[in-house]
This record gives structure tokens, sequence and C-alpha cells, in this order.
């Protein structure tokens, strides 16, 4: 095991062991990200972790490639679709907004959003439901990359106990994934979140995370002017994300 692999181990024991939880619970995407907090997690604590498959009208290969990952490192797992529950609250939730006044609403690609945020918060919901059942913390998969620029859904993949790659660039997970044996085909697939068919990380973002990570070791002088301008427009818009609510004066 890598010196980093074991860093991190010892600092999930410590923190499930601060918390009084029993365990460590965490989404399984078929994504390099939760395959490597899941190797991470059964390191720290083999005989009690779960891993929890979610899908969300997602791509059939995600959960095919969950399930390399759960196979590959023996690590248990449950599997709970939420297509039906997604149907039922989107239903409920465009009937009840469908008589507010029409520039209230969203179009076009906007209208995509609201939906696709739906799909991380109910699996954050379901994680915390199980988590709490069992005493267990939920290990999130953000890594600094992605905290950085915000691009994870507020009390969705964002909601977690505990982030133990959240201080990883990117390019750093993958070299730690390859160290901890995760499988050639998750470690090379084009890092998606799987909201919408065909969605991929960099597409949205507009470039890629070999430039983000630039952009954060050397600063705007590192990458392109119009890069850095977009970097920063994505970092003020999310600065929400990364802090408590702000609470207003007595």
């Amino acid at each position: 095991m890598s010196d980093r692999a074991a860093r991190i181990a010892g600092w999930l024991r410590e923190k499930v062991a601060g918390s009084g939880a029993r365990g460590l619970i965490f989404g399984l995407s078929g994504g390099i990200d939760s395959a490597v907090v899941a190797r991470l997690c059964q390191t720290a604590l083999p005989q009690r972790v779960l891993g929890v498959i979610m899908p969300c009208y997602s791509h059939p290969q995600d959960e095919a490639d969950a399930r390399l990952v759960a196979d590959a490192f023996t690590i248990p797992c449950a599997t709970v679709n939420l297509n039906s529950t997604f149907d039922a609250l989107t239903g409920t939730l465009h009937e009840a907004i469908r008589g507010l006044r029409a520039e209230v609403l969203v179009t076009d690609i906007k209208q995509q959003v609201p939906e696709a945020n739906l799909k991380p918060r109910l699996r954050m919901t379901t994680l915390y439901f199980v988590a709490n059942s069992l005493n267990y913390l939920v290990a999130g998969t953000g890594n600094r990359s992605e905290i950085a620029l915000g691009y994870f859904t507020k009390y969705g993949d964002g909601g977690a106990d505990v982030l133990p790659i959240g201080s990883l660039f990117k390019s750093e997970v993958r070299e730690l994934a390859r160290e901890i044996g995760v499988p050639d085909r998750i470690i090379d697939k084009p890092p998606s979140a799987g909201l919408w068919v065909g969605q991929t990380d960099e597409a949205e973002m507009g470039f890629s995370y070999d430039v983000l990570e630039q952009y954060l070791e050397h600063g705007p002088s590192g990458v392109p002017e119009a890069i850095a301008s977009r970097i920063e427009a994505l970092r003020s818009v999310s600065d929400h994300k990364r802090a408590l609510p702000p609470i207003g004066p007595a």
C-alpha cells in the first residue's frame, strides 16, 4: 500500500472512532473517485464498509462499472433503484409549479438543471438513511479540483461526513487509483457526473482537469486568460457551496 493510501486510511479510522460511528458507507457510481474512496474505506475498516449503487436513469454501463469495482475489491454493496422515486417526485414538483407565472419558469438547457440536481440529492438522502440505520459515516467522493470549482451539487454529492480525497487533485486521484489497484477501465473512462446522457465533466466545465490543476497550482498566469476568467467566475458563483449558510443579524 502506498504511503498516501495508508495516511488517508488511518485518518478515516480516526474520524470514525472520534464520531462514535461503526463504519463507512459510500456511493458506487462506476467512476474513478468513488472507486478510490471505496478502496480507501475498505482499507481503513475492512469489515465495516458498504457501497451503495443508486441508478437513477443512469447509463447501464455505470452500474456495470460500479459492480466491477465492488467485485474487484470484494466490497459488500446494496442497490437502490431510484427511477420510480425520481418519477414520482418530479411529477409532483412539476404539478406544483405549473400554476406559477410563466416568467419564473426556466426553459431550454436550464430546465435540465433542477431535475439533474435532484438525482444526487436523492442519492444523498438514500446514503444517509442507510448510514443512520447502521450508524455509519457517509464518505463523499469529491476531490480538490471539484471542490475548488464548486463542481458538485449542493446538498447532493456535496453532502457527506468525510471527504477522503478532498485534498487530492484529479491527477493525484488517478495516480492513487493505479497504486491501489483500481481496474484500468475505471481509470481510463471520461469523468462524468452522469447528470444526463452524454454529459462529461470537462465538456460542461469548458476546460480539462489538467488545465484547472495548472490554474490552482500556479494561479491565473498558468493558463490562457480566457480560461482563467472562466475559472474565476465559476469559483465566485460557487462560493456558497463551500461555506455554511450565512446567518442574518439579530
